[in-house]
């Protein structure tokens, strides 16, 4: 029985325009979530999930991510001599996460959606099951979200998707799951509908940011037809895989699903993340009892 999943994808290609003008000089993977950037909480995430690889897919115009994790020996000489422990406890936490996992660049020349980027990552992960997951979706949750997704594929070893229940206002937001409860919070996914309407929608459960595959999945996106925008989205490819008869499971996430999607979505993330943090909440919750009348 497969003890863990090694590799994950990250596709981080994308041109991040709901985020203009600020994603011009700060790509959206490195926009702050309290203190952390969305990306260090996708990677901690990933490293409590027992997962060793991770493969990014970026855009040519992609500022290295590695440059975040890697050792800094300039920044801890002048830290240390400043003597600001504190400071230099928080970058040695980061270069840790740098120094458990290591990393591949992938390069999607241009945005042609998830399905095209995650297809780019077919020579590095080989035969293996591997995570994908989004990292403008947060999941606060006392057992990692992925490791979570794991618990189930270690038995079935099928397509694994992590769903979560929305509000009926925001259903035509999202890939929407037609299931088969098998136990409770997993099901059998029975059809994938991209951003139905209410009334189209065959339940609530909406497909999140974390994702096992498999390699048969690459078979799959080499032969999609790209929509009318000229994009091959992960989502049709799996209905597809549907279609054929083949089985895919989804997994109801255990915890809070924070989006940072757009700006609003990020801005509610943010602000929750930081009114419950257990070093700032306290005093930034007194500063709005203080300062602001709502």
């Amino acid at each position: 029985m497969l003890d863990e999943i090694k590799k994950a994808v990250i596709p981080i290609a994308g041109l991040g325009t709901r985020f203009l003008p600020l994603s011009k000089v700060i790509p959206k993977e490195f926009w702050p979530i309290v203190d952390r950037p969305m990306i260090q909480y996708s990677l901690e995430e990933l490293k409590d999930s027992g997962v060793k690889e991770v493969v990014f897919i970026l855009s040519p115009y992609s500022k290295n991510v590695l440059d975040y994790f890697k050792k800094s020996s300039r920044l801890e000489k002048i830290l240390q001599e400043r003597k600001k422990e504190e400071r230099l406890v928080e970058l040695k936490k980061i270069e840790e996460i740098g120094r458990q996992l290591s990393f591949s660049f992938v390069y999607q020349k241009k945005p042609l959606g998830d399905g095209h980027a995650i297809l780019q990552a077919e020579k590095v992960i080989k035969e293996e099951p591997f995570y994908v997951l989004y990292p403008d979706d947060i999941v606060e949750s006392r057992t990692p979200a992925c490791l979570q997704l794991f618990q189930v594929f270690k038995t079935t070893q099928k397509i694994t998707l992590g769903v979560c229940r929305v509000p009926k206002e925001r259903i035509s937001s999202y890939g929407i799951i037609k299931e088969e409860k098998i136990a409770h919070r997993f099901y059998k996914i029975k059809k994938i509908i991209e951003k139905p309407s209410l009334e189209e929608a065959p339940s609530d459960l909406a497909i999140l940011g974390r994702r096992i595959l498999v390699p048969e999945v690459f078979f799959y996106l080499k032969k999609a037809k790209p929509s009318a925008k000229k994009e091959i989205y992960l989502a049709e490819v799996l209905a597809e895989m549907l279609k054929d008869g083949k089985i895919i499971y989804g997994y109801e996430i255990e915890g809070k699903w924070l989006e940072c999607g757009d700006k609003i979505s990020w801005l509610k993330s943010h602000l929750y993340l930081s009114l419950n943090h257990p070093q700032y909440g306290k005093k930034l919750r007194e500063f709005l009892k203080k300062e602001i009348k709502l």
